[in-house]
């Protein structure tokens, strides 16, 4: 590997936190609208089953997550082209999307066919993929150290939750400027966030960076050329699994599986229990929405602070039972015969949303460490490949919950439309609610025991990595060892490219460039 001196840490002021937190309004965002609303809209709008409104997310999703980990290999080795090499090899597809992000409102027009349901939200999913991709990786390319990081993280969440507050409450206001039966509602609603959504990826582009061309070189083995990209995209799924033989990232897509998957599965059930069960209104559904959102917004706050003076793994931990609890106790108060207007739905909603605010935060602060991991086995810098991973998981695993939601549904006798449903209906809805929310927080909850990466064990691997870098091939210590090969899950000897991960990333760029 090519010898170079790592050049100066760019300072990262106000206004690159702001500007990088702000692009959440778009990745959390809209993912918020569409969780909460999007169902909704589809069946009582839209006139389609409960199951095709499930077909639509399943299929835009697994398309999506095609997509998304081709966008991050290639975002990878954007740099060795003038375009990337001007515009920045993440940034110049931050830029790209600015003018398609347009695409969320064209969502939103009630009275189309199937046809036109599924293509506009394809095209959406490919926009937000195009955009989001490579912003997912900005954390680890504009920030070096665990609290750079963190604050990041930290940051980004903040707005990911004022957006959703934003998304709970802004149909029952527009209802009430605009009537109870007016679809239009929602399509002023993405008129409103295609706004947002511009206006801040235009930020992000403005006030971030990547790391130097020429530090990224840097890390190339000697003599070895740039891919070609037809090459790289055909051996790109074996190139990027290969990130699942880093251990740390193994156990961090396990936790945040599990606090994410329960979210889709609570908010694909939670407007219709509101509504039916419940017997609320939309009204009322966006109320207790946007207040777990302001919930959540306070829970990351206190999350930022716990999992540094703690650790993520047991910050995780309680934000899970707090998320459970939440759950349990909105089911035992519509048992015991609770209503919409009733002052005792509060507690569930501020329960859950104290744990689901820690859930989002935690998994985003670990994942901006996962490339650290990931050098120390490979001596590169794999930012776009965990970031298309991740969200390739992400979205697969969403589309078969919320697919599974919606057919779990249509099989409990749930009716399109309909303004009552039937008892068998709405006990298939608070079953799904209950036991599918649970069930995944305990997975997640499992995981998260054998989860050890923290700001202590994470200063241990960056010095570790300084030290190799620097050629010292004094032994480690005992405890440095034992630290490296619990993140890594490989022995000490293979660290360092001495593995058969890093030797197929070599084998597979000699085997593009031939």
């Amino acid at each position: 590997m090519a010898d170079s001196k790592a050049p100066a840490a760019r300072p990262v002021r106000t206004i690159n936190y702001l500007a990088y937190g702000s692009n959440d309004v778009l990745g959390a965002g809209s993912m918020a609208v569409i969780s909460g609303w999007v169902l909704f809209f589809y069946t009582t709008f839209c006139g389609l089953a409960a199951w095709q409104a499930g077909l639509i997310f399943l299929v835009a999703r697994v398309l999506d997550a095609v997509a998304s980990p081709i966008i991050g290999h290639i975002s990878d080795n954007m740099g060795d082209t003038p375009i990337g090499r001007r515009f920045g090899r993440r940034r110049f597809f931050i830029l790209a999307a600015i003018p398609l992000l347009p695409s969320f409102a064209i969502m939103w027009v009630s009275g189309q066919s199937f046809w036109y349901y599924l293509i506009t939200y394809v095209l959406f999913e490919l926009v937000y993929a195009m955009e989001i991709i490579p912003y997912e990786t900005l954390a680890a390319e504009m920030g070096k150290d665990y609290r750079t990081k963190a604050k990041f993280a930290g940051i980004r969440i903040l707005f990911a939750q004022a957006s959703a507050i934003l998304a709970g409450f802004l149909p029952g206001w527009l209802i009430e400027a605009l009537g109870r039966e007016n679809a239009d509602t929602f399509l002023y609603m993405g008129i409103l966030f295609s706004i947002l959504f511009m206006a801040t990826a235009t930020l992000l582009y403005v006030f971030s960076w990547e790391r130097p061309y020429s530090e990224i070189a840097a890390l190339r083995p000697e003599g070895e050329a740039k891919p070609g990209v037809g090459a790289a995209v055909k051996a790109l799924y074996r190139n990027l699994f290969s990130t699942f033989r880093i251990r740390a990232f193994r156990l961090h897509l396990g936790m945040y599986l599990g606090g994410y998957i329960s979210q889709d599965v609570f908010n694909a059930a939670f407007t219709f229990f509101v509504v039916f069960a419940l017997a609320g209104s939309i009204t009322v559904a966006s109320s207790l929405l946007g207040t777990m959102y302001i919930v959540q917004f306070v829970a990351v706050m206190i999350a930022i602070n716990l999992a540094l003076r703690s650790s993520p793994a047991r910050a995780y931990q309680l934000a899970a039972v707090s998320f459970a609890l939440g759950a349990i106790v909105l089911l035992v108060m519509w048992n015991a015969g609770v209503r919409s207007g009733d002052l005792l739905l509060w507690v569930p909603i501020v329960l859950a949303g104290l744990g689901r605010g820690a859930l989002n935060y935690i998994p985003w602060a670990t994942y901006n460490y996962m490339a650290d991991v990931d050098e120390i086995v490979t001596g590169r810098r794999r930012e776009g490949a965990f970031a298309g991973v991740m969200t390739f998981v992400r979205k697969m695993t969403q589309s078969a919950a919320v697919f599974g939601v919606t057919t779990i549904m249509s099989w409990g006798g749930f009716v399109s439309g309909a303004e009552v449903q039937s008892d068998q209906a709405i006990t298939t809805l608070a079953m799904v609610l209950g036991i599918g929310t649970i069930g995944v927080l305990l997975a997640g909850i499992w995981v998260s025991t054998r989860f050890r990466l923290n700001s202590a064990t994470h200063d241990v691997l960056m010095d570790e990595i300084d030290r190799l870098k620097s050629g010292d091939a004094a032994p480690p210590t005992p405890e440095t060892k034992a630290i490296v090969e619990d993140l890594t899950g490989w022995r000490y000897e293979q660290l360092w490219g001495n593995n058969p991960v890093a030797r197929a990333q070599v084998k597979e760029v000699r085997e593009q460039t031939a």
